[in-house]
C-alpha cells in the first residue's frame, strides 16, 4: 500500500502519512503475501513429487536406457511445471499492478474498465511491480469524453467549513454579506428593527 493509494481512498495527505508511519515497515501487501504463499506451496509440492520420483527410480529394475528415458521424461515434466508456476506468479503481479493503478485512478468499477484496456494489456509488459505505460493509458481514458464517466472525479482538497450566516456580518435578503454593519448589542438590534418599520 502506497501513500498515493491511501490518498485515493479518501484520506488526506497528513492522515495517509500517519498510517504509513504506523505501519513502520511491518506491513506486507496482500499480493506479496499471496506470492510467497504460492511459492512455498509449489516448493513443497515439488519436493514431495521429486522424492516420489526418486523412490520410483530406486525401485526400478531394468536396463539403463529405459531408466535414462524415464529420467528425461521426468525432467521435462518438472521443467514444464516450473514454467507454469513462473507464469502464474507473473500473472498475479500483473493483476495486482493493474488493480492498484485502477484504484489510484478512482475507477468506479475496475471490472468494467479492464475490457476497454484489453488491446493495450495484451501487449503490455511488467517493469518491476508496475505495467509499462499503464498510467498514461488510464490517463487517456480519464480525460476522454466517452470514458471519463467510468472514473470518479478528483476533488481538490478543501477545508471543511460552515455555510450560513456569518456572525457579525449583516446579511441582505439574498443571504449575501452587505448593507450596514451588524448591530453589536441587543439594544442596537431592536433599535435597527424599529427604524426599518418606521421607514
Amino acid at each position: 500500500m502506497t501513500l498515493e493509494q491511501l490518498m485515493a481512498m479518501g484520506l488526506t495527505k497528513e492522515q495517509a502519512e500517519k498510517v504509513m508511519e504506523g505501519l513502520d515497515g511491518n506491513f506486507v501487501t496482500k499480493t506479496r503475501f499471496n506470492e510467497v504463499n504460492t511459492k512455498l506451496k509449489q516448493a513443497k509440492d515439488t519436493l514431495q513429487e521429486r522424492d516420489s520420483q526418486l523412490e520410483t527410480l530406486k525401485k526400478s529394475t531394468g536396463d539403463v536406457e529405459a531408466l535414462n528415458k524415464k529420467i528425461t521424461e521426468l525432467q521435462e515434466e518438472n521443467k514444464t511445471k516450473d514454467e507454469q508456476h513462473q507464469a502464474e506468479i507473473k500473472q498475479m503481479k500483473f493483476d495486482a499492478s493493474l488493480n492498484a493503478a485502477l484504484s489510484a485512478a478512482k475507477a468506479r468499477n475496475p471490472e468494467t474498465v479492464k475490457p476497454l484496456l484489453k488491446a493495450f494489456l495484451d501487449k503490455a509488459e511488467l517493469d518491476g511491480d508496475s505495467i509499462k505505460g499503464l498510467d498514461a493509458e488510464i490517463k487517456k481514458m480519464v480525460e476522454a469524453e466517452d470514458t471519463k464517466f467510468l472514473f470518479a472525479e478528483s476533488k481538490p482538497d478543501s477545508k471543511p467549513g460552515f455555510r450560513g450566516i456569518k456572525p457579525g456580518v449583516n446579511q441582505n435578503k439574498d443571504n449575501k454579506p452587505g448593507g450596514n454593519e451588524a448591530p453589536k448589542t441587543l439594544f442596537d438590534a431592536v433599535q435597527a428593527a424599529y427604524q426599518k418599520t418606521d421607514s
